[in-house]
């Protein structure tokens, strides 16, 4: 795979750690596993779902975190004090970690198990002072009749 030197971009801009930090782990040797599958959905207008299957873990053995605008989602299984001997083992229970870059003003909500799998809501909460407003416009003899007044 292909590597991109990014530190030219953390020389010349100040404000931008984060994208440059981004783009820098998105282009790295270490991309993230397979395991396990998870689907990402769209709810609403500013709601989302990330739904992960954790066929195998109890909600003990699952840690979810939101910490430096990533949703971090982690696994292990604990050991289990008597050997089991398996003829066939076809559900992985092996210890897992998946992050997702959160957007400004995206939080977790909740989190719940279902059927195997791991529901986490995100809503998407802008600030009232980012919002677009509508400003009134006034006539100019409006304010002229409030100074002569």
């Amino acid at each position: 795979m292909r590597t991109y030197d990014f530190s030219p971009l953390y020389r010349s801009t100040v404000g931008f750690d984060r994208l440059a930090q981004m783009l820098d782990s998105v282009t790295t040797d270490n991309a993230q596993t397979g395991y396990p599958p998870y689907n990402i959905e769209k709810t609403g207008d500013d709601a989302y779902r990330i739904s992960i299957a954790v066929a195998g873990f109890s909600e003990d053995e699952i840690t979810v975190e939101a910490r430096d605008g990533q949703l971090v989602i982690s696994g292990k299984k604990v050991e289990e004090k008597e050997e089991r001997k398996f003829l066939h083992r076809g559900i992985a229970t092996r210890a897992f970690e998946k992050r997702f870059q959160l957007a400004d003003h995206v939080r977790a909500e909740t989190a719940l198990t279902e059927n195997g799998l791991l529901h986490v809501d995100l809503v998407r909460e802008v600030p009232e002072a980012l919002k677009p407003r509508r400003i009134e416009i006034q006539s100019n003899r409006a304010i002229e009749g409030t100074v002569d007044a």
